[in-house]
């Protein structure tokens, strides 16, 4: 049996952050799936199958061949379970984050108390690192490269209709 781990996460866009915690996943489990939100309600700047498709090419790029990408749109508890995995990776970058994280790992083991929750803090080098940032920067003109893998990069350029910057 596989010691499986899911890595849920809007991920609109996958960025640096997202990567350095699915890399660190790899050193302790054998597969780490990638869960892509894909929940009618958030407003996203990429659809389901846009992120699902820029993290599998983020993944090629750097041969993470034990981690996969699938979307889910039902309790994280329940798809925790479906994916035949118990262990449920959450990064953390700053306090706000474990306010948040606290009380959905207090929901999740109640839905489902066979799910484990482990967080993984980010480091220095990504604590600053947010989606919803990197979205404003671009969204105002600013070099976002430093903070995106190349195929993330590539795709919020195109979406903010930008020639691509070079990481």
């Amino acid at each position: 049996m596989q010691n499986t781990a899911v890595y849920p996460g809007t991920f609109d866009p996958f960025t640096r952050g997202h990567l350095h915690i699915v890399k660190r996943s790899l050193k302790m489990y054998d597969r780490v799936i990638i869960s892509v939100s894909d929940h009618e309600k958030k407003n996203t700047l990429f659809s389901a199958d846009e992120r699902v498709k820029m993290i599998e090419d983020v993944l090629k790029e750097r041969g993470l061949d034990r981690a996969e990408v699938v979307k889910f749109s039902n309790l994280i508890a329940d798809h925790v379970e479906e994916m035949g995995a118990r262990i449920l990776i959450r990064g953390l970058r700053v306090t706000s984050d474990f306010e948040y994280e606290y009380k959905m790992a207090q929901f999740i083991s109640e839905l489902n108390p066979s799910v484990e929750v482990i967080y993984l803090m980010a480091t220095a080098k990504t604590l600053h690192i947010s989606s919803s940032g990197v979205k404003e920067i671009a969204a105002l003109g600013g070099n976002v490269s430093g903070y995106l893998p190349r195929s993330s990069n590539e795709a919020i350029m195109k979406r903010f209709g930008k020639k691509e910057e070079s990481n």
